[in-house]
């Protein structure tokens, strides 16, 4: 905690800011929006024909969309982990998910979290919604940088008596910095939009940063009854996801409502994004997500599992209406909303890049030449490796809602731009770059711990 603190106060005192935006008197707000278990194409602007989702896209609209965002992970705790720490999740000591029981730590106390860097340059701090990062004192949001902090700790609640009721005893779960609070009967989605509205209004005078990690479409899926209506002759379970994503999308016009109401929308930073790929698990109904061409699903890194819907916009700033088609991923974000604001660095190993030359312009090419994910641990954790369009898993699994019980090579090499579904395994026929990739990855399994 110690080193943690004195690192801080380095970069807060040792800042340069060397905001982009060129005679820029105040940093920009910021707003992190990380939906649950939204898959790969699942609104209208990446081409799902079938939902309604209004705001998103008028948010995509104002901004940048990508096309090849890829998540930290391909589940929960560990895709928010490397969002917050801008490096590898199991760098930052999360290689899967952490316990939904009260009391178990999470993600290590000394990892300088997006919101410890935000609030030592000034900036007014909250968590809305799922944190699933730890649930111990030391471990939960007020611990890790958020002067405010209101949601639940666990990996999911039911949305109206906010109870854990997947691993057992039930139990309830829903926090206010740090202190139980009930709303028996209040629909968590409506609590956010409220917990939200009051940050924003009690912090409009000065820098804000808000980490929206919203809990839906995850399960239980509670969608609204009026897209119960709207969706109503869908077959299951595309119904039951489409009504809880319009539901999600409903709610996000509501905050970004709020921005327009105090005329903040031209001096906030607005990234969304998906924390992976959808879940086909027996309690989201087998499925209803939409990846599209791609292979997989949550808890796999095949395509389906990692490649997300993420769009950023920042008036004035960022370029309106334009896609990018390059690499990025979520954690990215750590670095990239530091530049746009002006803010240094930490001093220790980040993994991820800053976008915004990417994002600037068109011509940029992506700033990872390899990228790595590990999922699990020990020798038959899960692991990928990225480089131009190769892509080679290691113990590849595949929940895909028609493919989860088919056995895979140990070693699964794909050309994604020949085979973007990735269903032929060409690991034999290029021996030298099954070789290449691997021997990049265990360079990174020995150098996870070295680079803190």
């Amino acid at each position: 905690m110690k080193i943690r603190a004195l690192l801080l106060l380095l970069f807060a005192f040792g800042s340069c800011f060397y905001s982009i935006r060129a005679g820029a008197e105040q940093k920009p707000n910021v707003i992190v929006i990380y939906s649950d278990d939204q898959g790969s194409l699942d609104l209208n602007c990446y081409g799902s024909s079938d939902l309604h989702t209004p705001h998103l896209d008028r948010l995509a609209a104002k901004g940048v969309r990508f096309t090849q965002m890829y998540s930290p992970s391909a589940i929960c705790s560990a895709s928010r982990a490397g969002l917050m720490t801008g490096r590898f999740p199991a760098r930052a000591g999360v290689p899967g998910n952490v316990s939904s029981a009260q009391g178990v730590p999470g993600m290590p106390s000394s990892e300088v979290t997006l919101a410890e860097l935000m609030s030592s340059h000034g900036y007014a701090t909250a968590h809305i919604g799922k944190w699933h990062l730890g649930y111990s004192p030391e471990t939960m949001p007020n611990a890790q940088g958020f002067d405010y902090s209101f949601g639940h700790m666990g990996g999911c609640i039911d949305n109206y008596s906010h109870f854990f009721y997947w691993n057992g005893p039930n139990r309830h779960d829903l926090w206010r910095n740090g202190k139980e609070i009930f709303e028996d009967g209040e629909f968590f989605l409506d609590l956010m939009v409220q917990e939200a509205r009051q940050f924003i209004h009690s912090s409009s005078n000065k820098p804000f940063f808000m980490y929206w990690a919203i809990n839906a479409p995850h399960y239980p899926m509670q969608g609204t009854s009026k897209w119960r209506k709207r969706y109503k002759d869908l077959e299951s379970p595309r119904r039951q996801y489409a009504e809880f994503v319009s539901t999600v999308d409903e709610k996000v016009g509501e905050v970004l409502s709020v921005l327009e109401e105090l005329s903040l929308e031209k001096n906030t930073l607005i990234i969304f994004q998906s924390d992976h790929g959808h879940s086909t698990e027996e309690r989201a109904f087998g499925g209803g997500g939409n990846a599209g061409p791609f292979r997989g699903a949550k808890g796999c890194l095949f395509e389906g599992g990692i490649r997300v819907p993420s769009i950023v916009s920042l008036p004035g700033v960022i370029p309106s209406n334009e896609v990018r088609s390059e690499l990025a991923t979520g954690c990215d974000w750590y670095p990239t909303i530091a530049e746009l604001c002006g803010l240094a660095l930490p001093g220790h190993h980040l993994d991820g890049k800053s976008l915004v030359p990417m994002i600037q312009s068109s011509e940029q090419t992506s700033p990872h030449e390899q990228f790595f994910w590990l999922l699990g641990r020990g020798e038959r954790a899960q692991w990928a490796v990225r480089q131009g369009d190769w892509k080679l898993l290691g113990n590849p699994t595949d929940r895909s809602e028609t493919a989860s019980q088919v056995k895979l090579p140990s070693r699964f090499l794909v050309n994604l731009a020949k085979d973007i579904g990735e269903k032929t395994n060409v690991a034999e026929q290029y021996p030298d770059i099954v070789a290449d990739l691997e021997a990049y990855k265990d360079t990174q399994v020995r150098h996870l711990e070295d680079a803190n």
